[in-house]
């Protein structure tokens, strides 16, 4: 899939959660929403865009972006 189509959508969704007061509820929101809405493979892409060349994000979009990232396994 595009990046700039992923990253277009992710910065509209995160604009519609980023009206909300709480900064942290927001990111959080924007989290819960890429996971529910998403499939695999558009989380996959959007995390590694994120990660590698994620300057096209909006900075609250970047942040919950990265908390989809599942912790790597220690061993």
């Amino acid at each position: 899939m595009d990046p700039h189509h992923l990253v277009k959508m992710a910065n509209e969704i995160g604009a519609y959660f980023a009206q909300m007061p709480d900064r942290e509820e927001a990111i959080s929101a924007i989290t819960a929403h890429l996971r529910s809405f998403w499939e695999p493979r558009m989380r996959r892409e959007i995390i590694e865009h994120a990660r590698t060349n994620g300057g096209d994000l909006e900075e609250i979009v970047r942040a919950a972006v990265l908390r989809l990232d599942p912790p790597k396994p220690h061993g």
